[in-house]
């Protein structure tokens, strides 16, 4: 992976808050994510921000970034930051001087540090540090809507680098955008007899027809008729979890929600979502001739003024 600052790509200071990097990245998805811009660099754009964000939205990966930078994955945790700061300034000391013929001692010592007795031997024979666990690697997963509700098993194919491969995945209920599923040591290879890394798997919620998704929560359109919305009725829901009944008040107007409550995406651990009915009033492209003269008699005979806000 070239070295990118993953602050400059969500555009935010290294004192950033949480809600910061949720803004930033939220702000840049909207703008950059493949079902909305189809300029052909934006998948990926779109893929160093996801990358960017995943790294900074948590706490620990965000200090091992912050100490050890783009190499942060390939550290092991037990190191020291200030150590492994040292150990590069002495690589890249000794690089520079074993390049000008200066310096012949090798990797046994570098003016007042000496690295094997620090490193314990890591430096021995030029391999590095040693055994180093590979580096974690993340690819997308695209479910529906339905597949994030119920979970359940899912075979897909990933590009790799020895060619693609086809990984067999449990998706828990209740996976949300963003959610990241692990498939340990399915990442990159270890160095020197490291082990392998992990693979993360990061949820996109496909767009949907019916359901816009907000967290846990759904909303869909209610479309009634202006004598249901005017007289009240119960009406039937499709959810993910299967048919529910919404009671519609009377007086109501459209754009006013309707909740269902748990009914939205499940959560393994605390309640589940809601899902949000928003009422869209819909009256008859054509007419009968009874219909209309209804209609006209209503208009007659009703003092309701919808234009009048007070």
């Amino acid at each position: 992976m070239a070295e990118r600052d993953y602050y400059e790509i969500l555009g935010i200071s290294r004192t950033a808050s949480q809600d910061e990097i949720q803004r930033a990245y939220r702000r840049l998805a909207r703008r950059y994510h493949p079902d909305v811009n189809k300029d052909p660099e934006a998948e990926e754009r779109f893929k160093d921000i996801t990358e960017a964000y995943n790294v900074l939205r948590d706490p620990e990966t965000r200090r091992r970034y912050d100490a050890f930078g783009p190499e942060f994955r390939q550290v092991p945790p037990d190191v020291d930051p200030e150590t492994w700061a040292g150990a590069r300034r002495a690589r890249a000391g000794a690089g520079r001087a074993g390049a000008g013929g200066g310096w012949s001692a090798g990797f046994g010592s570098f003016g007042d540090i000496d690295l094997e007795d620090l490193f314990g031997g890591w430096f021995t024979g030029g391999r590095g540090f040693g055994p180093v666990r590979g580096p974690d690697q993340e690819a997308e997963l695209v479910l529906s809507v339905e597949e994030a509700y119920r979970g359940g098993r899912r075979s897909i194919m990933i590009p790799r680098a020895s060619g693609s491969r086809r990984y067999d995945v449990t998706i828990p209920p209740g996976v949300t955008e963003g959610q990241r599923i692990r498939l340990a040591g399915q990442g990159g290879q270890g160095i020197d007899g490291g082990p392998p890394g992990d693979l993360y798997l990061i949820v996109r919620l496909a767009s949907h027809p019916r359901y816009r998704v907000d967290g846990r929560d759904l909303y869909v359109d209610l479309p009634l008729a202006p004598w249901e919305a005017a007289l009240g009725t119960t009406v039937p829901v499709e959810t993910p979890g299967g048919e529910a009944k919404v009671r519609v008040p009377p007086g109501t107007s459209t754009g006013r929600r309707l909740r269902l409550r748990g009914r939205g995406l499940r959560s393994p651990r605390g309640e589940a979502g809601d899902l949000y009915a928003e009422v869209k009033i819909a009256v008859p492209a054509e007419l009968t001739p009874e219909e209309r003269r209804l209609w006209e008699e209503l208009a007659a005979t009703s003092a309701f003024d919808p234009r009048r806000t007070s």
